[in-house]
């Protein structure tokens, strides 16, 4: 059983111009589930420098942060994890005793994912996208030793930064010839104005052995039901979000919930 709240309570937050629930949700159900003495709780802000201190000053105990700020924020903390300083990017800000020290769990979910799949390191791979996600991914294929890459961005002067950082190719449009691995990281097939869309096209997606889209809502994008329709190996946004959320609560708490227990915080955040 939780306990009330009360003074010694720790306070957990995020920051992001358009907050959602699906944070507070995950943290406050595991909190819940294990008897935690933690609240969580999203906020948006106009003032970043006074939002960071206040989290100093008040000892919250840790922070996800969305965008606008990944990047932002860096000069406010006090260091950075490798994790962050793999992609200059800053998700996670976790406070010890007035220290304030970044870290990317995007990537690390990313970079966890990757190695589940066992990924050969020449395996060649189509990344569609080229925005602050698309840099985690990069990095986490890159770091995960996969040389083989070529970012689609019509984008160029985002397109070839990304892929000039992490040694990869760039194009503008996606080629006919197939990949083994496709990679959306793009909103393409996201809940909105582009949810039918398909982020690449059939002949790709019934040439390519992987499917892997970063979009966590809705769950199975069009892209991968049609992945899945075709018989080929799914990794989803939803696995994306589940683990990067996982990794900010144990670095918040200290405690590992089982995979149960995190798989049925993220069914109850997504409602």
């Amino acid at each position: 059983m939780k306990p009330p709240i009360g003074r010694d309570t720790q306070l957990c937050m995020s920051l992001a111009a358009r907050p959602g629930n699906f944070g507070s949700r995950f943290h406050n159900h595991l909190y819940e589930a294990l008897g935690l003495d933690y609240v969580y709780k999203a906020f948006t802000t106009r003032d970043l420098p006074a939002a960071i201190g206040g989290i100093r000053a008040l000892g919250i105990r840790g922070c996800a942060i969305s965008m606008p700020f990944k990047e932002a924020v860096i000069p406010l903390l006090d260091g950075l994890e490798a994790s962050a300083r793999a992609i200059d990017s800053v998700n996670t800000v976790v406070n010890d005793g007035g220290r304030l020290t970044g870290y990317n769990t995007d990537y690390v979910a990313v970079r966890g994912l990757i190695e589940r799949a066992q990924l050969a390191p020449d395996t060649p791979f189509l990344l569609r996208g080229s925005g602050g996600m698309a840099k985690a991914v990069a990095a986490a294929f890159r770091d995960a030793g996969l040389r083989a890459g070529t970012i689609i961005a019509r984008n160029e002067a985002a397109g070839t930064a990304l892929a000039r950082t992490y040694g990869y190719r760039w194009q503008a449009e996606l080629p006919d010839a197939p990949a083994p691995l496709l990679v959306n990281v793009t909103p393409l097939g996201m809940a909105g104005a582009d949810q039918e869309a398909l982020a690449f096209p059939e002949p790709l997606i019934a040439a390519c052995d992987i499917a892997f889209d970063v979009v966590a809502l809705p769950i199975e994008t069009p892209f991968l039901e049609r992945a899945r329709a075709l018989g080929k190996r799914l990794i989803s946004g939803g696995e994306v979000a589940m683990l990067q959320a996982l990794e900010q609560f144990i670095l918040y708490t200290g405690v590992t919930p089982t995979e149960e227990q995190a798989r049925a915080a993220a069914a109850f955040a997504r409602g």
